[in-house]
């Protein structure tokens, strides 16, 4: 879990881990220094398995995740950010599914989108993706990082960009699926908290970063023959539906 100033939701989101069916786990909490009161509720808790760090100075959010996966002693890597949560079966039926299929490394579910200002939840995916599913992601990205139960040793040889701070995962998850199969649970085992002060609204850094992402990795992906159609024609929508909302 990495937090910089999550008092307003961090409570929840802890206690539907410390709620899993599935208790042993650890939680890497990475503190990128808050100054609110996020330290004092992490520590009302006074559970062993919750490891804490802070770190010297305000990193970018992916460089952020590097570190707090290099304190992980556990097998498996998993990822819930302090305004999001977990159903309390998320754990135990994800446990359950990679000792049924071994060579399941990297495994994702469904999730619930919750909205802050309604306090009404809704389905995210009506259909969900599994095996190679390189150009799935491409033509439709439908892979929620705090649905994610991946094993540790994917991370020998990878590792997420630290020049990003919202499409991080996007970058990982895409690369990683053309060396992985990604397995899929089709039901929702998370719910992702939608409000004003999500890092994925702040438009301009998320506009500069996947621009950045487009001319660095398009020519690699077309030489893998991967098309980048209608990816591209997603993107672009996106960018006119922001500048018309923008009033430009």
């Amino acid at each position: 879990m990495n937090c910089h100033n999550g008092e307003k939701y961090l409570h929840e989101s802890i206690k539907s881990i410390m709620s899993q069916i599935y208790k042993n786990w650890e939680l890497i909490f990475f503190d990128n220094q808050s100054k609110d009161s996020t330290t004092k509720i992490l520590k009302k808790f006074n559970d062993k398995r919750i490891k804490y760090f802070k770190s010297k100075k305000f990193l970018n959010l992916y460089e952020a995740r590097n570190l707090a996966i290099s304190k992980a002693k556990g097998k498996y890597i998993c990822f819930c950010d302090y305004d999001d949560w977990w159903k309390k079966d998320k754990l135990k039926k994800q446990i359950n599914y990679v000792k049924k299929n071994k060579k399941a490394y990297f495994v994702f579910s469904n999730l619930h989108i919750y909205n802050e200002k309604t306090k009404k939840s809704f389905l995210y995916f009506k259909k969900m993706p599994s095996g190679k599913i390189t150009q799935t992601l491409l033509d439709e990205y439908r892979l929620g990082i705090l649905s994610v139960f991946m094993h540790k040793k994917l991370f020998q040889k990878n590792k997420f960009n630290k020049r990003y701070n919202i499409i991080g995962d996007f970058d990982f998850f895409l690369k990683l699926s053309l060396k992985e199969k990604f397995y899929c649970i089709p039901e929702p085992l998370a719910f992702y908290r939608h409000h004003d002060t999500n890092f994925s609204k702040k438009t301009n850094l998320f506009a500069n970063e996947m621009d950045h992402w487009i001319k660095k990795n398009s020519y690699k992906f077309k030489k893998l023959n991967y098309s980048l159609k209608r990816f591209k024609f997603n993107y672009y929508k996106l960018k006119l539906k922001q500048l018309i909302g923008w009033g430009l």
